[in-house]
């Protein structure tokens, strides 16, 4: 598979050009203006749940996903023809929180730069400990996971695997409660507020996400990791997959919504770029 070189380069923020610079590995950017990118020298793996009538929402977001049909068939002129509309909470599935999601005057979802939106992805695997639904990373898992992998860079995603996407669709498992409307009892890992703020004041990365519903653990009252985030223009990707198949470090994330005008939160499809070893000729 490949794709035309300069309409790459204009979707990638300058910074992420050099790929071999920025991840260490062979792939590179063609030098000839119209020459393709070949993406067979990267895996890519998809981090999105796809949407439809098994879709996860929190809890008061009871309206779900609706997806009707509005034609489907052949038509008189004897062509096939389909057509849809759908409806869905900003907040549903995987997708993306925009900061004014929980800041007052944040950047809405249009308005995020795509140098949020496309960058070194770091994924810190909290899996064995989530034996403790309620468990939320913190500031020495962050620790432990650079005194084996360097320190996370600036400008970096932070994904947080804590293992839970396998018990999707299963709402009672994946959110520890399935009372509609009810967002009371929710039982399910995520980010610690001291870990939050190390990551975004100190380290300074573009974005934060989990495989679960929510940057904060499903037992917050106050969401202070969504307030953290959102005040420093921070966006959440939430209900992400495939986290497993991801390394430590290495990767690129593309998590780019759905474009709502002032919207606070969207779907999006997210996937990662991972570097393959060159075979031999």
């Amino acid at each position: 598979m490949t794709i035309n070189a300069p309409l790459f380069k204009a979707l990638l923020p300058a910074a992420a050009i050099p790929f071999v610079a920025a991840i260490g590995c062979s792939p590179t950017l063609p030098t000839e203006s119209n020459a393709p990118l070949d993406l067979s020298q990267f895996e890519i793996v998809d981090l999105s749940h796809t949407y439809g009538e098994d879709t996860l929402y929190w809890p008061t977001d009871t309206a779900g996903f609706d997806h009707h049909e509005l034609a489907f068939g052949p038509t008189e002129a004897g062509y096939f023809y389909s057509s849809y509309s759908l409806s869905t909470a900003e907040h549903g599935g995987t997708h993306l929180d925009a900061p004014i999601h929980f800041a007052e005057g944040g950047t809405t979802l249009d308005r995020l730069p795509l140098s949020k939106l496309i960058t070194q992805l770091v994924v810190i695997d909290i899996s064995a400990k989530t034996t403790n639904v309620d468990y939320r990373l913190s500031t020495s898992d962050i620790l432990d996971w650079e005194s084996e992998h360097g320190q996370v860079p600036s400008n970096a995603s932070v994904l947080l695997r804590t293992g839970w996407s396998a018990r999707w669709p299963d709402a009672l498992a994946y959110l520890g409660d399935d009372t509609p409307g009810d967002a009371s009892n929710l039982h399910f890992p995520s980010f610690g507020e001291d870990a939050a703020r190390l990551l975004i004041a100190e380290r300074q990365v573009a974005l934060i996400g989990v495989d679960t519903a929510s940057i904060d653990y499903g037992q917050s009252q106050d969401f202070i990791v969504h307030q953290v985030a959102g005040a420093a223009d921070v966006p959440g990707l939430e209900n992400a997959t495939n986290l497993d198949k991801l390394p430590a470090t290495g990767a690129w994330l593309i998590a780019l919504p759905m474009k709502i005008e002032a919207g606070s939160g969207g779907p999006v499809r997210a996937v990662a770029l991972l570097p393959q070893e060159p075979t031999e000729p």
